[in-house]
């Protein structure tokens, strides 16, 4: 081989291994997180800020997907109140469920004045997703205390798990429903990302579903992200309505003030 040849060949895998290095480093299979254990911190600082507050007031948005600036113009909006406890994030935190997305999102919403925590929804589900959300945020189904309200969080993406997970899982929600008299809390709040009756949802468990949130404790109502779209419905004509927030894209977002047996909502445009 003449070595101006043997030189351009070589270039080649050079450039190759740059674009392939490149490449790797947003593969759908990578699991090299950075932060860790997001919620539970988020969930510690939550509890603690609003420990005996009985009015409490938070920031219900979800699916920010591939809308990072309008991600990044909703924490500056926020960061400009002096109102907010905290944030929860309604889930499709990714489009893909790439680690790198998962990175980029948090890198904005870690800039927030107050804590936050995130739902897993459909998207955060695809490739890896689901080891890369375990390892940064922790468990699927969780709940924390705030003031006198307790928020139960619920993974409700049953289509992602082909049925063959429990989704919703109901033995938590059981476990949830067993501590109605526990003092530390008053009333009962849930947040999913996928509503009832919509096509993530297992709906042939819906009714249910419905049991078991009826149980909880005062339960005041539920919270959706997933459609995209403002909407509020009594999904079983039961009296409890779910409250489901637009996708970043809308430059919208919900903040909830919840006092004892009562609370309202507006929506925020930024």
């Amino acid at each position: 081989m003449n070595r101006g040849l043997f030189h351009r060949v070589i270039l080649c895998f050079i450039l190759f291994g740059a674009v392939a290095c490149d490449l790797l480093e947003s593969h759908p299979y990578e699991v090299n997180v950075t932060y860790r254990d997001i919620n539970r911190q988020a969930m510690e600082a939550i509890e603690t800020a609003c420990a005996g507050k009985e009015t409490i007031r938070y920031v219900w948005m979800g699916d920010s997907h591939r809308w990072l600036d309008e991600t990044e113009d909703f924490v500056k909006h926020v960061n400009g109140r002096d109102d907010i406890d905290f944030v929860m994030h309604g889930g499709d935190i990714t489009d893909f469920g790439m680690n790198r997305e998962f990175d980029w999102v948090h890198r904005l919403m870690r800039k927030l004045t107050v804590p936050y925590v995130a739902l897993i929804g459909n998207h955060d589900l695809l490739g890896n997703g689901l080891d890369v959300y375990e390892k940064m945020y922790g468990e699927l189904n969780f709940s924390f205390i705030a003031g006198i309200t307790k928020f139960v969080c619920l993974n409700t993406n049953a289509l992602e798990f082909d049925y063959s997970y429990p989704v919703p899982d109901f033995s938590f929600l059981s476990r949830e429903r067993a501590d109605t008299l526990d003092k530390s809390y008053a009333q009962t709040i849930v947040a999913m990302h996928a509503n009832p009756y919509g096509e993530q949802f297992n709906n042939n468990v819906a009714p249910i579903f419905q049991g078991h949130l009826r149980r909880l404790k005062n339960l005041q109502f539920s919270m959706h992200a997933h459609a995209h779209k403002l909407m509020v419905n009594d999904f079983f004509d039961d009296g409890v309505l779910y409250y489901g927030c637009a996708a970043m894209k809308d430059r919208n977002y919900m903040v909830f003030t919840v006092d004892r047996n009562a609370y309202s909502y507006e929506v925020v445009y930024y």
